[in-house]
């Protein structure tokens, strides 16, 4: 690749040592290349001032603050900014947390070479890349079963049949308020807000 079409990096994070691999690995890519590094919060905020890189990699724990506040708070000020995180951190809510905040990308530190890589072109092109070990949590955390009783099951059933909490309720041989309550849990349970979720979850989980 020429070097008109490197990828311009901005390396963020404290660990001296990291960063020196870092750039060893990236300017000897072919693909990339690291034109800034910075150790701290303060640092990113300066040098972004200066130049917008393609793609930011960015240190969750920073010894001047929290770098998923701070994906969140780029992303904001700088719209086309490419964020991937690199961190130690394999907490799903750290994840999220990143994610949620505009972040395209998550590596752990640990991921091999061509992970990285692999992420620092993904998130160039402006798609989503987390590394196998990222990857597999969030599927097991995603797509964690759903499991219900026979009577919730039932109950979830007439309400995607668009019966009332009256109409379930003498249905079942219920009371109207224990209905609520089996409703109210089912939200719970299914993760959503209101009733056309629960039943859009409902038959895309096949609990019906």
């Amino acid at each position: 690749m020429s070097e008109e079409k490197l990828i311009n990096v901005m390396v963020v994070d404290d660990h001296k040592i990291l960063l020196e691999g870092l750039q060893h690995l990236i300017n000897n890519s072919g693909i990339a290349r690291v034109v800034s590094v910075g150790n701290s919060v303060a640092d990113c905020r300066a040098l972004l001032e200066y130049e917008l890189p393609d793609v930011l990699m960015l240190d969750v724990g920073l010894p001047d603050g929290d770098g998923c506040l701070l994906c969140a708070e780029l992303c904001q000020k700088y719209p086309t900014l490419k964020v991937l995180i690199l961190s130690s951190y394999a907490e799903m809510a750290v994840i999220t947390r990143a994610l949620d905040g505009g972040a395209l990308g998550y590596v752990l530190k640990n991921a091999s070479s061509e992970e990285i890589l692999d992420g620092i072109h993904f998130v160039a092109l402006g798609r989503r890349f987390l590394c196998n070990t990222v990857e597999n949590q969030f599927k097991k955390n995603t797509h964690k079963p759903i499991t219900l009783t026979g009577r919730e099951r039932e109950l979830l059933k007439l309400i995607v049949d668009g019966l009332s909490n009256t109409e379930i309720a003498d249905k079942m041989c219920l009371a109207e308020q224990t209905v609520k309550g089996y409703r109210k849990n089912l939200m719970i349970k299914l993760q959503v807000q209101n009733t056309a979720q629960l039943v859009r979850k409902a038959i895309e989980e096949k609990l019906v």
